[in-house]
């Protein structure tokens, strides 16, 4: 939206008070995170023109019809549609514009204004092929649109001669992307790997039911160098019984059997996964298995949430609502054993030396965050500009978020 809106003359600037009309792309897949957009929306200054887009709009539009003051509402995935939508907020006109926003597929050749110079996002498809029970992303983003392989690549090719050198690739389930056109994410890997080019690539986020359909032609694809081996696979629960509350549609030994197969064919596999606690019908029992399940497969990354209903999802009606007391109680264990358990995997890299991609400038004067083959952040310090560059490290140091190193030579 930046890059439209720039190619059709829009000033992009740094500061609300320099704004004529501030667009605030919003997400609402949980609670909290609904209620830092509302209350960021709150703040803006009533002599502003505000653009209200993303997710947000068509999750919880009586919400923010309610409680915050905008001059243009969109749904999610706009591409070009952003530079009519701020021209007429502009005219002094108010925008209602979340028609077809379920169907939304904007050209991957559109322009870009990058926030990271060296990393490459690449959005493989829109929406998913799910029906999960506590999700309301469902509303905001429908079902499965994929981009073909072709036009994929060529977005590649294009943020490699901008000076990419990491891609995500992203989507709501990367492992069901191509269902809807006739291909599959290990084709897609093959094809982005085959583009000429010194870079590495993450793939994003897949569900365990989704990726196990194509379990060996995965693990093959990733066995290219260009693919970082990092595998995000949310687990959600410990306990059978809960994921078929969730409709998630695979169970605990189908993720086991995932994880199983990736460290066999790359032990040292970066592993995340997430897990939901208190979900309705969540018991003492049910918890344990999770808490059980995390020592037993140890993932490096465990993002904890904790269940709060949402609009209109199967969830919200269910039975057998946790306390929240006990929910904070839970979480407050879940990621405390996360955390012990990710140093626990971080210890083990202390004297690795190898190559790492710097993507990211560090918290601290003169500190950079590169990754290595398994996209582990490795933490440096120098006093030269490293974005971009590959540089030889040798781990010295753990934490449960990140290791610390010295550039060698």
């Amino acid at each position: 939206m930046a890059g439209c809106l720039a190619e059709a003359g829009y000033i992009l600037v740094d500061s609300l008070a320099d704004a004529d009309v501030i667009v605030y792309n919003t997400c609402a897949v949980k609670g909290p995170t609904e209620n830092r957009m509302i209350e960021l929306l709150k703040r803006v200054p009533k002599s502003k023109k505000l653009v209200v887009v993303g997710c947000l709009p068509l999750i919880n539009f009586e919400r923010l019809q309610r409680e915050t003051a905008f001059n243009g509402v969109a749904g999610p995935a706009l591409g070009e549609k952003i530079v009519d939508i701020v021209r007429t907020v502009l005219m002094g006109e108010k925008v209602l514009a979340l028609e077809d926003a379920e169907r939304a597929k904007p050209s991957l050749k559109l322009p870009r204004v990058r926030i990271n110079p060296v990393v490459g996002i690449i959005p493989i498809s829109y929406g998913c092929l799910g029906s999960c029970a506590y999700c309301c992303v469902l509303f905001a983003r429908g079902r499965l649109r994929s981009y073909t392989v072709d036009e994929i690549t060529e977005r590649v090719k294009l943020d490699l001669a901008g000076g990419v050198r990491e891609f995500w690739l992203t989507s709501q389930d990367t492992a069901c992307y191509g269902l809807d056109i006739g291909t599959s994410l290990p084709e897609l890997l093959r094809a982005v790997c085959g583009v000429d080019g010194d870079f590495k690539v993450r793939v994003g986020m897949m569900t365990p039911n989704m990726a196990l359909r194509i379990l060996d032609k995965l693990i093959e694809a990733y066995r290219d160098e260009k693919i970082f081996k990092f595998l995000h696979i949310p687990v959600q629960s410990g306990d059978n019984e809960v994921l078929m509350r969730m409709r998630r549609f695979y169970t605990v030994e189908d993720f086991k059997q995932i994880v199983n197969a990736f460290r066999e064919a790359f032990p040292e596999v970066t592993i995340a996964t997430d897990v939901i606690c208190g979900f309705p019908g969540e018991t003492h029992d049910a918890f344990e298995k999770t808490l059980r399940l995390l020592e037993e497969v140890k993932p490096d990354i465990v993002n904890v949430s904790k269940f709060f209903a949402r609009p209109r999802t199967l969830a919200a009606k269910m039975d057998g609502t946790v306390p929240f007391s006990e929910i904070k109680e839970r979480s407050s264990m879940l990621s405390g054993l996360a955390l012990k358990i990710a140093l626990e995997k971080n210890m083990r890299w202390i004297g690795w030396d190898g190559e790492v991609l710097i993507d990211e400038r560090g918290t601290v004067p003169n500190s950079w965050v590169g990754r290595n083959f398994a996209y582990k952040p490795v933490v440096v310090k120098n006093a030269a500009n490293l974005l971009g560059t590959v540089v030889r490290v040798k781990v010295s140091k753990a934490f449960p978020t990140h290791l610390e190193g010295e550039i060698l030579g």
